[in-house]
């Protein structure tokens, strides 16, 4: 029977506070090319679907992805496994200006969203990001876009690393529900100090998506989650990516843990220089 993992409720639809990234999917390491032809080598549609039915069995019924065929194949995989349907937040790239290819136009690119099933339609940290307009305070053509996804009957939101992305959208009362936003203790890849973000994130008018909770590899579980948990407010979430079932199982536990106000009690990994604390 499936644990339920917290929930929040965005746009009218139930998450959990646990997204499921999928950078450890589908090869974005943000550490190296060597890093990146590791997981695509290793990461095929059975193995994402196996840490998948693990997600799902724990109540996180909610992935977090670029339209990918791999990962779509892999989703319904473990919806059959499970009995369990998965929610799919979907971040497309599509051409902002004329010149590029006709297939990656808004409303393809959209269209393909609404045919791998998702419910929740947010344009990637490379559309949003370069329609900002940090002169004059807003975010141009938003509510193109948005009507747009609105039509495909799916749900809007933005991805965004700038910090003004929050603030302008909520300044105009643009037409979206959620925003996806970078957050973790390291201050990896965020454009302003974590204090800054923090409080951004207190002040936003709708449920954040907090993503790179671990600085992609560069703190450790419990520390990262530990820092996002414990300053973002119960409407928001936090997306982890994992490469494996085992590692899947620690961050639900851990994150079940610092939830309930319990110091996680996950198994430690052991090595020769700590044998004198055992």
């Amino acid at each position: 029977m499936a644990i339920d993992f917290p929930r929040t409720l965005v746009g009218g639809v139930s998450l959990p506070r646990l997204l499921v990234g999928s950078n450890w999917f589908l090869g974005y390491s943000h550490t190296s090319l060597a890093q990146d032809k590791f997981i695509k080598d290793l990461q095929t549609q059975k193995r994402i679907a196996e840490i998948l039915t693990v997600f799902l069995k724990s109540g996180v019924d909610a992935v977090m992805a670029p339209p990918s065929e791999l990962l779509e194949r892999a989703v319904l995989d473990a919806e059959q496994r499970v009995g369990r349907a998965m929610i799919r937040i979907l971040t497309p790239i599509f051409n902002v200006t004329e010149g590029g290819r006709e297939e990656e136009d808004p409303e393809p690119m959209m269209d393909l969203c609404k045919h791998w099933n998702a419910t929740f339609c947010m344009p990637h940290q490379a559309v949003t990001d370069a329609l900002v307009d940090r002169r004059a305070r807003e975010i141009r053509d938003l509510s193109r876009y948005t009507r747009m996804i609105r039509e495909r009957g799916m749900i809007p939101g933005l991805s965004t690393h700038m910090p003004e992305t929050v603030v302008y959208a909520d300044r105009m009362e643009t037409d979206v529900e959620t925003y996806i936003q970078i957050y973790n203790a390291a201050g990896f890849l965020m454009q302003v100090e974590a204090d800054w973000i923090m409080r951004i994130i207190q002040n936003a008018k709708k449920p954040v998506m907090t993503i790179k909770p671990l600085a992609a590899g560069r703190l450790l579980p419990v520390v990262g989650l530990a820092f996002v948990w414990s300053t973002i407010r119960d409407q928001d979430m936090v997306t982890i990516g994992t490469t494996t079932t085992d590692e899947a199982r620690e961050v639900i536990d851990i994150s079940l843990d610092l939830l309930s106000k319990r110091i996680p009690d996950n198994p430690l990994q052991k090595t020769r220089s700590k044998k004198s604390l055992e």
